[in-house]
């Protein structure tokens, strides 16, 4: 496998005052503390979900105006991110072997956190313990492995969809555009593999994809630079929304989740990653900003650039390699949303409505975990996911309702669990293949946040030049 000489980064110069206000990690954590602080004087203001005033509504509008700006991208990015880590694989000695590897690791990592979700459940029994005042409600959606089977047929090439709804005020009918993330997917993978077949006829569709990609993540990135202020907005508009009554009522489910994400970040990948005789201190800091950006957009899709940089940047993973997995792993790859929150919501609402499991049904729900990753594909939310784990098992699924008001409280965790381990496993697998870049893994982590960039595309340019031919030759 061939390396990539990477750009020397010209040295930090500034003070420590502004070292700290410039740092991406302060400017998300200040923002989390401003975006609470706002949403309770909203709250003292009077605002509510139900009753909003100018506050809450700004707050609102800035924070699903980001999350806008990211859905913008999604298509795109998955489209050009997958064919072209399905072509990057041509550049990779061993393709098939760190292909394998990956979805090895992929399926061990879940089956140690959907086991952990199962053992939480038993133990803190959430259902059991639930507030007073809940009342079952219907799904928004439901999951079933018939209807995700049928999902995966794109109706058209980009999976676009256009659904038509008459307004309730004035009878006034308004359309919106949705996509199917796992059409979208699959259309992908199908052309990047065709691509791959058609040889060097298709070169200049895959450059053409490459570079498409290249200006899709630079408009991501500056969708990122304004993560604070989307942080600020998100934060403080869900203090307002859902506020803490709610979070009283499903408080032990609530506690059942954070200990089971909590105990697969900061228990398993630490060991995972000192097993493999690698620093956890180097993991955790090279892993953070993808981390940090994941909690508060709640997307893997939405992350995937940042994830693949500190990936490849912060890491050591080589981006031939790095290309494939991250992206793939972006979207099957959710030990937060598909392994901990299915097993422990299903043993919740098992819990509240009085109905004992047995170890088959235990069983299936680590299998549908394992192998139904990609019902989730990288969006915000797992409740389809959920539906999916329910209608296996057998139980109902009004029980989701029970859950929907805390989910997005809830997502923001499991999502970042979801970014630590999409770049916890290329990681790994390239650790043991022999081709992490371990002085890159175990250097400090220095210099101006994305001050790089068009120097690391220059040099990559410059590295993947074929070299000049001696004179004489011809």
């Amino acid at each position: 496998m061939s390396t990539t000489v990477r750009a020397q980064k010209a040295p930090d110069t500034r003070g420590p005052i502004r070292k700290l206000l410039t740092s991406f990690g302060f400017q998300i954590l200040a923002a989390l503390v401003l975006g609470i602080a706002a949403g309770l004087i909203g709250r003292q203001l009077g605002a509510t979900a139900d009753n909003p005033n100018g506050l809450s509504a700004t707050l609102d509008t800035i924070g699903s105006s980001y999350v806008t700006l990211l859905r913008a991208a999604v298509v795109p990015l998955i489209f050009t991110a997958i064919v072209a880590s399905i072509s990057n694989l041509r550049r990779v000695q061993n393709a098939a072997r760190l292909a394998g590897q990956t979805l090895l690791w992929f399926a061990i990592t879940a089956f140690i956190a959907v086991t952990i979700g199962i053992v939480l459940g038993l133990v803190i029994q959430p259902g059991a313990r639930a507030g007073e005042g809940l009342t079952p409600g219907e799904p928004y959606t439901v999951g079933t492995w018939w209807n995700f089977l049928l999902g995966l047929i794109p109706q058209n090439f980009l999976g676009l969809s256009v659904s038509t709804s008459p307004g309730v005020a004035d009878g006034t009918f308004s359309s919106s555009v949705n996509f199917n993330i796992l059409q979208v997917i699959v259309v992908a993978v199908a052309v990047g593999i065709a691509a791959l077949k058609a040889g060097k006829k298709a070169e200049p569709f895959l450059a053409f994809t490459e570079s498409l990609l290249k200006v899709i993540q630079r408009v991501l990135w500056w969708i990122i630079r304004i993560a604070p202020l989307g942080t600020f907005g998100l934060i403080g508009a869900a203090v307002i929304k859902y506020g803490w009554e709610k979070l009283a009522a499903l408080g032990w489910f609530a506690i059942a989740i954070y200990t089971g994400l909590a105990l697969v970040l900061f228990v398993v990948y630490p060991i995972l990653v000192k097993t493999h005789g690698l620093s956890i201190k180097q993991y955790f800091s090279g892993v953070w900003p993808a981390v940090q950006l994941a909690f508060v957009s709640r997307s893997s899709i939405g992350t995937l650039p940042l994830t693949e940089r500190v990936t490849e940047r912060n890491l050591g993973v080589p981006r031939s390699y790095a290309s494939f997995a991250v992206p793939f792993g972006a979207t099957t790859k959710m030990d937060g949303c598909a392994a901990i929150y299915p097993a422990i919501a299903a043993i919740f609402v098992a819990q509240f409505f009085g109905i004992e499991l047995n170890f088959v049904q235990y069983l299936l729900i680590v299998l549908v975990s394992v192998v139904g990753s990609a019902a989730t594909a990288g969006t915000t939310g797992a409740v389809v996911m959920l539906t999916l784990t329910l209608s296996t098992l057998g139980l109902p699924l009004e029980g989701v309702g029970l859950l929907l008001a805390i989910d997005p409280i809830l997502d923001m965790g499991r999502t970042a669990v979801n970014v630590a381990g999409q770049a916890l496993v290329p990681t790994i697998v390239a650790k043991r293949e022999g081709i992490l870049d371990e002085a890159l893994y175990n250097a400090p982590r220095e210099g101006l946040p994305f001050a790089d960039d068009d120097a690391d595309d220059e040099t990559d340019a410059a590295a993947s030049a074929p070299a000049p031919e001696p004179a004489g030759t011809r």
